[in-house]
């Protein structure tokens, strides 16, 4: 899977979880840019994102993403 492709499936998994259609998502995108995102949506998205890629991170993996990037990026790793 491409990193384009992971990207097209991460806003969809954003706007599902955030029931926000508007949301686009980049390297760059941290909870500070979208409204709602506290540590409650945070344990969602992680389990939402980990359903539609079948994917787990570790606790650790998930404390440390810094931004959707590293996200993806963690991703492109375990699809490998």
């Amino acid at each position: 899977m491409s990193r384009e492709e992971i990207f097209e499936k991460l806003n969809e998994v954003f706007r599902d979880v955030f029931d926000d259609e508007e949301i686009e998502v980049g390297e760059e995108t941290t909870a500070a840019d979208i409204d709602g995102w506290d540590s409650l949506e945070h344990i969602n998205l992680i389990a939402a994102v980990e359903q539609e890629f079948g994917v787990k991170f570790t606790m650790g993996q998930v404390v440390t993403m810094k931004n959707v990037g590293e996200m993806a990026r963690l991703i492109e790793e375990k699809l490998a």
